[in-house]
């Protein structure tokens, strides 16, 4: 590690500054505006304390039970671990770019970041990207530090981070072969691997995971068969198109079209210098591999946004120490184009946030509320509870009568937004399965009553009636855009309309049903009894 100088360590102390500035704003910002429907699902994860879930890894669940214990049960509580996720994965990047580049290119790093909407989305939302994000960070600076210095403790670092990543989210399994095939790359490194450390830091990050492969083991592995599920293994077709086109805009999507070009470029520019500069190179295969890998699983089935956003951590390093540090001299064409886009890409990365972050709270940008995916996502749960909650009280024995959705969203939004957070249920018989296959069983609520929530005005004739003896014709309820900016408090169109049932006597039939029986997720666990 080089010695900086006092003023150049200056350009440290402004960047991890940066990064509590922008902490303590979301601290503040996230508690502006309501859950996202995934989120009050990882909260009701929470109060279901397990070894594994169906969808993810159980690190969210814990992470988001200690801070609603220590803190009480809010919308910034649920989403404080992303807060401090993204918080930890900024520092572990300027650690990088300081220790193996220089103090501008730290700065660089950290004004680059806290500007690029995904990071900021995985900030602001509870979500596994923002745990995922800082174990890859982590895992990123241990394993470095180990390739250079060989030393137990980093290999250790490296391993128990990594188990972390797992336990937040199967993503993280790509570093592995990514930062082990830098090393078979690399001649410098290339001895690390053949030491016992390395393997030994594997062990102990896959140890780590084994309650959560034992859970699946006992859980008729729901949790690989989801992930191979959304691979896309069992559908017919091999080679598509269809959604190669959908995945490419939007990797430029989630951090800007300029940013993306600088990504690009210092890809190519960290496979030039493989040979002088091995840390750039251990930051390409940190990253671009990832992009790549769901862009070959895009050529079979739909791959999202978010997948492989945990390979921009390390890529951004590199646009910043190439294209923002002031210690790299433009010396060929592609470092004075990178350079003289970077301000520009910085301007348009900050601005596209700014615009979103505004739009969480009033709506900046002119869309119908019907097609303005934030009003879809967020938009009236807290009336939509007290509604239900009125309905309940209603009901002949309220105190007996069970809370449910048709889809896992609803049931989770009812769970935290109903006064009393109380219990709540996903009939799951007409949507995909999920963790409320395993909670609650059909003889926990046969011949109970129920308020419950669906999308569609004619349930009440058609399949509700598969589950309930008899349902009333519902009361709908529209729920509108609301802002904390009183002269922007109510949307004129409501975002969406919801439909309130009293239903009597449950007959059963909770449980996913698959539409075939060839359908992957169907296990011992998940499906008819």
């Amino acid at each position: 590690m080089k010695t900086e100088k006092r003023g150049d360590t200056w350009y440290l102390v402004i960047a991890v500054m940066l990064v509590a500035v922008f902490t303590v704003f979301r601290l503040f910002y996230a508690d502006l505006f309501l859950l996202a429907q995934d989120e009050p699902y990882y909260w009701q994860w929470s109060r279901h304390p397990a070894w594994g879930y169906y969808d993810h890894g159980p690190f969210i669940s814990w992470t988001i039970r200690l801070s609603t214990y220590l803190f009480g049960v809010s919308e910034v509580t649920v989403r404080l671990p992303s807060i401090v996720a993204i918080a930890i994965a900024s520092c572990y990047l300027i650690l990088i770019a300081w220790r193996w580049f220089s103090s501008s290119a730290a700065l660089y790093v950290s004004i680059l970041t806290q500007s690029i909407i995904i990071f900021n989305a995985g900030a602001l939302i509870a979500t596994t990207d923002g745990l995922l994000s800082a174990a890859w960070a982590g895992a990123s600076y241990h394993v470095a530090r180990a390739y250079e210095d060989g030393t137990w403790k980093q290999w250790l670092l490296g391993g128990f981070v990594f188990g972390i990543g797992m336990l937040s989210k199967i993503t993280m399994v790509f570093f592995l072969p990514c930062a082990f095939i830098f090393g078979l790359c690399s001649p410098q490194h290339r001895r690390r691997l053949k030491s016992i450390k390395p393997y030994m830091g594997v062990l102990l990050g896959l140890t780590m995971f084994t309650p959560v492969i034992l859970w699946n083991v006992t859980h008729g592995l729901v949790s690989f068969r989801h992930a191979a599920f959304q691979a896309g293994v069992g559908q017919r077709s091999t080679i598509t198109l269809r959604y190669i086109g959908d995945y490419m805009a939007s990797q430029v999507g989630i951090i800007t079209p300029l940013v993306f070009i600088l990504v690009v470029l210092a890809w190519v520019k960290a496979f030039a210098e493989r040979r002088v500069r091995w840390v750039s190179y251990y930051l390409l295969w940190t990253s671009l591999p990832v992009v790549v890998i769901f862009g070959i699983l895009s050529l079979h089935t739909r791959v999202y946004a978010n997948w492989p956003a945990a390979a921009y951590l390390t890529a951004s390093i590199l646009v910043a120490a190439y294209f923002g540090g002031r210690s790299n001299t433009a010396v060929t064409r592609v470092d004075r184009f990178g350079k003289g886009l970077f301000p520009w890409a910085l301007a348009s990365s900050y601005a596209l946030s700014a615009v979103a972050l505004l739009h969480l709270v009033m709506p900046i940008i002119p869309l119908s509320p019907r097609l303005d995916p934030i009003a879809q996502e967020m938009a009236g749960w807290d009336r939509l509870g007290d509604a239900v909650d009125k309905v309940r009280q209603e009901m002949a024995n309220p105190e007996e009568t069970f809370l449910f959705g048709v889809r896992y969203q609803i049931a989770s939004q009812l769970a935290f937004y109903v006064p009393g957070q109380p219990r709540t249920v996903s009939i799951n018989g007409w949507s995909r399965p999920n963790a409320y296959d395993f909670w609650y069983d059909d003889d926990d609520y046969i011949g109970k009553n129920a308020v419950g929530v669906t999308r569609e005005p004619n349930d009440h004739e058609t399949r509700l009636l598969e589950v309930f003896e008899r349902v009333d014709p519902p009361l709908s309820i529209n729920l509108y855009r609301t802002s904390p900016v009183a002269f922007l408090s109510v949307s004129c169109e409501p975002a969406r309309t919801l439909y309130i049932y009293r239903a009597y006597n449950f007959r059963g039939g909770m449980k996913w049903k698959p539409r075939n029986e060839e359908d992957i997720r169907l296990s011992a666990e998940v499906g008819p009894r």
